[in-house]
């Protein structure tokens, strides 16, 4: 089925083209068919031409089946799916179980990370995308709650990242499906992160499966004690 609605959605506009081409030569057909039937004088004749316009008819009625189908997934079906569901790299694992938990490879990987430059907050729009707690320059240690909005048009679903500071390695921790008003992102737990400064990131993703600029903030990781 997966298979099947991204076929359509991919070749949504070659299967009108051949649709149309396939119409104009059944409907000519058809017409063909027709007007034998109706001037045929003998009996071998008209059902001949009967049986050419059963035929016609029978095609003419498959191509506007195949039409009125492929025009109700294009317009009503494939709108309605979830921009991940058309990313080239499934989301859906970490949506659908966000424990807030980064793996121990990631955690090992992070702790030779050189920490570097502060991040650019230039994605961050108020009202939009944006992490409100914890806010930049925090110092965070167990379990969190993260605090925030996404509140987008043409809104798909969103993920949170972590990164060591001043490095491209980005780790997703969970995502959700849902907008969000000032109210609770998901969890992040950072009891096993060594401590240190790292990048803390919003991603928005629209139903299109267009990435925004990301919301950024630097937190400092305290030990668990």
């Amino acid at each position: 089925m997966v298979a099947f609605l991204k076929f359509f959605a991919t070749y949504e506009a070659l299967i009108y083209i051949v649709l149309a081409i396939g119409a104009l030569f059944s409907f000519r057909w058809l017409f063909r068919s027709w007007n034998e039937w109706r001037v045929a004088v003998f009996s071998l004749e008209r059902e001949f031409s009967g049986r050419r316009l059963a035929r016609s008819a029978v095609m003419s009625g498959l191509i506007v089946v195949f039409f009125c189908v492929n025009f109700f997934i294009a317009s009503f079906v494939i709108p309605g799916l979830p921009a991940d569901f058309f990313l080239p790299t499934p989301t859906t694992d970490f949506i659908s179980t966000p424990t807030g938990t980064l793996s121990a490879e990631l955690m090992t990987q992070f702790a030779g990370q050189s920490q570097g430059a502060p991040p650019n907050s230039a994605g961050c729009a108020p009202g939009q995308i944006e992490i409100t707690f914890p806010k930049a320059g925090e110092e965070i240690k167990g379990i969190i709650e993260l605090i925030g909005t996404v509140n987008i048009p043409n809104f798909g679903f969103f993920k949170y990242e972590v990164a060591p500071g001043g490095s491209d390695t980005w780790a997703t921790i969970a995502a959700g499906r849902s907008v969000v008003n000032a109210g609770p992102l998901g969890r992040w737990d950072t009891t096993a992160l060594p401590p240190g400064d790292y990048q803390l990131r919003l991603v928005v993703i629209d139903n299109q499966g267009q990435a925004l600029a990301p919301c950024v903030v630097p937190v400092q990781v305290l030990p668990n004690q």
